[in-house]
């Protein structure tokens, strides 16, 4: 019996050996330091789901939020993390990039005031403050929301507060605040016993997007790693459905330092907004989004959608 349970073994480790003998490697940029937006990532890592695709990803995070893309098209690194809005505009600047998949399928940005200033409706911030910490599309989405209740700029007190959203808006600096992210600050003000209102800019005028998306080099689309990276991220972001705090608890035994209030109601406010089929994408929704990007400048051209994003299988 002993004999047949070591012939046994010695098998399954030639088998084993033979499916996986040298994971395949791959680098992927993050668009900022490992935190719960990239939970997907960190659990197909954690639980060995990039194995089971014999691959070996190394998850970089970068010195400037910018990186990913600079470095994808550099080809000095396999895949990059970034903003489907900011993506768009590199394209229309001839950066050799494509979407290869998606990493949250939905925008975070939004625009939050107390409820206890008494404001139930974005037509109520005429004549209020609003603070900001970045111009550009930011601006832009303040200005369609308004123009969505009759107002124009000059009806609100624009006021840049730089990165003090949650300050300028509790000290009642501003009256409200627009850029904030509903997965990490809305959560983190409601576990204080701040009461808010959040307006989500895809419900006030502009077209839907995804907030982060993986980014490839256009001579790599066809890159035989890639179907399979994304089916780990998918198992990933199953995983993380079935076992958000299991999941939580092996991320902070990693990062230690990342274990704060913070990033603790973050982890669970983003679970519902991971792409559950990475691979899977819009065409309309990315249509959409380029004629808005160029209706207001953003982009010179629309380039066809298949020069945007592909679905890799």
């Amino acid at each position: 019996m002993r004999k047949l349970l070591f012939i046994f073994l010695i098998l399954f480790s030639i088998s084993s050996y033979a499916i996986n003998p040298n994971p395949d490697k791959l680098s992927v940029i993050l668009d900022w330091f490992p935190n719960p937006d990239h939970a997907p990532l960190i659990v197909a890592k954690q639980q060995g789901f990039f194995a089971e695709e014999n691959l070996d990803v190394e998850l970089i995070g970068p010195a400037d939020p910018n990186d990913a893309p600079k470095l994808v098209a550099a080809n000095k690194a396999d895949i990059g993390i970034t903003y489907q809005p900011e993506y768009m505009q590199q394209v229309d600047k001839g950066l050799p990039l494509i979407r290869i998949g998606t990493l949250i399928d939905k925008p975070l940005n939004c625009l939050v005031i107390l409820k206890d200033q008494g404001m139930t409706k974005l037509a109520d911030l005429k004549g209020k403050r609003v603070g900001s910490s970045a111009g550009g599309l930011t601006h832009l989405m303040l200005k369609i929301m308004l123009q969505q209740q009759g107002l124009t700029e000059n009806d609100v007190e624009l006021v840049n507060v730089k990165y003090n959203l949650t300050q300028a808006l509790l000290s009642h600096k501003v009256d409200a605040v627009t850029g904030m992210m509903r997965n990490f600050e809305v959560p983190l003000l409601e576990s204080h016993d701040h009461k808010v209102r959040a307006f989500f800019p895809e419900e006030h005028g502009i077209p839907t997007y995804s907030e982060l998306i993986y980014i490839s080099h256009l001579d790599n689309v066809n890159d035989k790693r890639f179907p399979r990276f994304l089916t780990a991220l998918r198992k990933a972001v199953r995983y993380l459905d079935e076992h958000p705090t299991e999941s939580w608890k092996a991320f902070i035994k990693q990062y230690p330092e990342a274990n704060n209030t913070v990033n603790r109601q973050a982890w669970f406010a983003t679970l519902p907004y991971f792409s559950e089929d990475p691979a899977n994408f819009s065409t309309n929704n990315w249509q959409n989004f380029a004629a808005f990007l160029q209706k207001n400048e953003f982009i010179k051209t629309i380039q066809p959608v298949s020069r945007y994003a592909v679905i890799l299988r």
